[in-house]
């Protein structure tokens, strides 16, 4: 089920009060059986897969607490086999055949690999990762283990985060389900102000932009250097607000029935440097990396060359996460590099901050921004080929293709008229964004301010929002 469609405007107010009406002890089981019926929305036969990690899972844990020595660690192992297998088939399979056909047709072999004709479960990664978390913590000791199934199965399909995260810890989520969240004003009316920002972000914005992005990067050829950047730059965009409008809807719809799911975005488009851009953009991914790969490796408890070793394992590993091609493992190399690059050379950045001024800052921010763009064209196209095609055509377009970039616009359906709205919409954005953080604008002390900017809002949704239906971006991940 999506966040922008109809059948959630229906399901939403349904769930949260019938969610409030019914005594406390029998909410976890009213959020299962609701957060099953989202799954089912999509392909209803895959929450067997769902069940199957479930169970795994859940007895792994109890087992993991319960043994001692060795015993533990086996059941971890097999915990982590279990999900990772699961992960393997359905995302990577294909793509393992496809580079060994490969290979075996250079070697002038024949090949007889055959492909698996499946469709990859919606959020699949997502909820295999925040399974993995619990067992990770369990046996680390940091949480203990959930005798409760009901309460344990829902941990992994609450249906605010299931497809798309945030990717939650148990230490932070599995005790708000037992915890009785009583229907506060406050609360459920910042949960539907957040919820109404994500609507803004994904229909308003990102919808909008993908028509422009989806045409020119479907057919790059077609497309000069200048609208090849103008859809890169457009992508950026998109996929932002397109993910950060879904953790929104999936923060707020939770925060309306009292649970506090992690911040996932922090205005990643302002960040001074890549660095900084990781610690703001999908923080539950880079902080469970972080937490589960980059500190079992040694962290920073190693040699230098070992600790930008380590950088680069976490961050090809992450590239891979978002998907089975080679495109995502370039981009995440190239985020690797980046970050490396910054370590080495972070003393110097450090000592040009101390002397920052406004326009110091405004050019960290751009040219943070222009790397994450480049990176972003390996993360769009379709192919390795596609990629350094359309870099190198926007490497050398020259200014006088402004006229053919301006043609282009009238010919598609995007248009001139969705420009304007889309400049227009994407300034607002940038502004609210950067007012609310460096003037951490009350808007409780002046509620007739807060609802009229909020009536602006909604009214900017309804008038200029793309209504199709469009899943999210993240939702193949």
């Amino acid at each position: 089920m999506l966040f922008n469609s109809f059948e959630f405007l229906l399901f939403f107010p349904i769930v949260t009060a019938v969610y409030f009406l019914i005594p406390h002890q029998w909410r976890w089981l009213h959020l299962l059986i609701a957060s099953c019926i989202f799954y089912m929305a999509f392909i209803p036969v895959y929450i067997l897969i769902l069940v199957f990690t479930i169970i795994v899972d859940y007895f792994a844990g109890i087992i993991i607490a319960d043994a001692k020595g060795r015993k533990r660690r086996l059941f971890l192992v097999f915990s982590i086999i279990a999900n990772v297998g699961i992960l393997a088939v359905f995302k990577y399979y294909n793509f393992f055949i496809e580079n060994v056909n490969d290979l075996l047709g250079i070697a002038g072999q024949e090949s007889r690999l055959a492909y698996l004709n499946i469709i990859l479960p919606i959020g699949l990664s997502f909820h295999t990762f925040q399974a993995m978390s619990y067992t990770i913590e369990v046996y680390r000791g940091n949480q203990t283990a959930e005798r409760h199934f009901g309460i344990y199965a829902l941990y992994v399909l609450f249906y605010p985060q299931l497809v798309a995260g945030p990717i939650e810890r148990p230490q932070n989520l599995l005790h708000q389900f037992r915890e009785k969240h009583s229907f506060e004003s406050n609360r459920v009316y910042e949960g539907l102000r957040l919820m109404l920002w994500g609507l803004f972000k994904k229909v308003v914005i990102a919808d909008r932009l993908s028509i422009y992005v989806d045409a020119v990067y479907n057919n790059p050829d077609d497309y000069s250097g200048l609208n090849l950047a103008l859809a890169t730059v457009f992508f950026a965009i998109q996929i932002y607000c397109d993910f950060s409008g879904y953790s929104d809807m999936a923060l707020g719809s939770a925060k309306v029935m009292g649970f506090k799911l992690m911040t996932n975005f922090n205005r990643p488009y302002f960040a001074r440097n890549i660095q900084d851009f990781w610690k703001r953009w999908h923080i539950s991914l880079s902080t469970w990396f972080r937490d589960y790969v980059y500190i079992s490796l040694g962290g920073n408890r190693v040699s230098r060359s070992r600790v930008y070793f380590n950088v680069a394992i976490v961050f090809v590993l992450s590239g891979f996460w978002h998907g089975a091609n080679w495109t995502f493992v370039i981009w995440g190399a190239i985020h690797a590099i980046l970050i490396v690059g910054y370590m080495l050379f972070r003393s110097y950045f450090k000592k040009r901050n101390a002397k920052s001024s406004w326009f110091t800052d405004l050019a960290a921010i751009l040219f943070t921004f222009c790397l994450v763009c480049i990176s972003w064209v390996f993360f769009r196209a379709a192919s390795l080929a596609e990629a350094t095609y359309i870099l190198s055509e926007i490497f050398t377009s020259r200014l006088h293709d402004f006229k053919t970039v301006v043609g282009n616009i009238g010919e598609l359906k995007f248009g001139m008229t969705s420009m304007f709205i889309s400049v227009v919409m994407i300034a607002m954005l940038l502004l609210n964004d950067y007012f609310q953080n460096v003037q951490q604008t009350s808007w409780n002390k002046k509620p007739y301010k807060d609802v009229l900017y909020h009536g602006v809002v909604l009214f900017c949704i309804i008038a200029f929002g793309v209504f199709q239906k469009t899943s999210f971006i993240y939702f193949q991940f």
